[in-house]
């Protein structure tokens, strides 16, 4: 198509033309996103912007309070609470008719943890008993994991400050396997001076199941003998 000198072409129309202003306006309106790009990476270039690393949070408290019935055919039963807490590696521990009748014990112990698919867990703990029996504790809580299996040990030595004689080596064990989720079923030892046998331990199968805060263990020592004896324990974990 031709075009003349007025900027008309053959058909008379105007051809179109682009203005100086709005030129500069499209090209700023273009640049404007590769200004907006170089500017954020600049700022985070700035060592003022960096982000800072999450200051951990403190460890929380945990509690288990578990309260243990003992029913016995040739003594009186009792009931045996106890109060666990813990705060990262630090554990307290308060019991009531654990390591004699009618006597108060308190622990301050240290929690330490290791292990992935064999798992160890220890709790060396120190404390005392006041009541019937009167004296310092040392004692020791131990987990050891593998799969399905789990040992558990409980062992302390009480002094009797008032008569040596009556010092008192303590021990507590389960070996058990997780038959299912939340369920458990194994062997348990024990000694303990407030049982009344004529064995110096007590040995039996238990079961022991979860269910979310709550816990529940069922027992019976001394089977198929007359000095057997049955424990029943639920606890509560927050």
């Amino acid at each position: 198509m031709d075009i003349d000198r007025d900027g008309r072409g053959a058909c008379g129309r105007p051809r179109p033309r682009v203005l100086p202003a709005m030129n500069l306006v499209a090209r700023t309106v273009a640049l404007l996103p590769v200004a907006l790009l170089a500017s954020s990476v600049a700022l985070a270039q700035t060592p003022g912007a960096v982000a800072q690393p999450p200051v951990p949070s403190p460890p929380k408290w945990s509690f288990n309070l578990v309260a243990t019935g003992n029913f016995y055919p040739n003594q009186d039963d009792n009931v045996q609470p106890t109060l666990k807490a813990d705060r990262g590696a630090l554990h307290l521990e308060g019991r009531y008719n654990y390591e004699d009748l009618k006597s108060v014990s308190g622990f301050v112990g240290w929690n330490y943890k290791t292990g992935s698919r064999l798992t160890l867990a220890l709790t060396p703990m120190f404390g005392a008993v006041v009541g019937n029996t009167d004296g310092p504790v040392p004692a020791l809580e131990f987990t050891l994991g593998f799969g399905p299996l789990e040992l558990y040990t409980e062992s302390e030595y009480v002094i009797n400050v008032d008569e040596s004689s009556d010092s008192f080596y303590y021990h507590w064990s389960e070996l058990s396997v997780s038959a299912t989720r939340g369920l458990s079923l194994g062997v348990a030892i024990q000694r303990s001076r407030v049982v009344h046998s004529s064995r110096d331990l007590q040995r039996g199968p238990f079961a022991a199941f979860t269910a979310g805060r709550f816990e529940g263990d069922a027992y019976l020592l001394n089977p198929g003998s007359d000095d057997h004896y049955f424990i029943a324990a639920i606890g509560l974990s927050s």
